[in-house]
């Protein structure tokens, strides 16, 4: 009987435990989810991408690292469509893929279920850093963390993808 007790107990303490973690990992997205929304992130042209794609660092911010380097997915992508970046000696900046500053508010529904955990965007991008990231590009700004990932984005097949959705207009529509 106090094996029974015990083992019921251990399972008891054991799924509390398993609970919390969960709870603490769904918290923690959430933080992460509305600081993405925010969009508030940095880009800037790391260097030359193969054809059809751009090498961006993205600088994403976070409480806890792991969340930053995911996030920095996003807010490549976002970037590439909607602010664009300046270039460095040597490698030419981007305008965005958008020059519609509304486009986003307009197509809200769409953006939502395009940059939802796990959509759309994640076939545009690829992390160049595969989730190392090196001591210069992790920073304690606070009580968060500033973190520097590489991504690059496949900015051909995301324009495709934009135009057919009726996002962009195609760069032949004028002609």
């Amino acid at each position: 009987m106090k094996k029974t007790i015990l083992s019921s107990l251990l399972l008891f303490l054991f799924i509390a435990g398993l609970s919390i973690k969960s709870n603490a990992q769904a918290h923690a997205k959430k933080k992460a989810d509305e600081q993405t929304e925010a969009w508030r992130y940095e880009i800037e042209v790391a260097g030359t991408g193969v054809q059809g794609s751009y090498l961006v660092k993205v600088w994403s911010y976070s409480k806890r690292p792991a969340v930053a380097i995911e996030q920095a997915k996003k807010n490549a992508v976002h970037g590439v469509i909607f602010k664009g970046f300046p270039g460095k000696t040597g490698v030419a900046g981007k305008p965005p893929l958008t020059t519609n500053v509304n486009v986003e508010e307009e197509k809200k529904e769409f953006f939502t279920d395009f940059f939802a955990d796990g959509g759309k965007y994640m076939k545009f991008v690829s992390l160049t850093t595969d989730g190392s990231i090196a001591a210069e590009d992790r920073m304690k700004v606070g009580k968060e963390y500033k973190i520097g990932v590489l991504v690059s984005v496949n900015v051909a097949l995301l324009r495709k993808d934009l135009e057919e959705a009726g996002i962009l207009k195609s760069l032949n529509a004028g002609f």
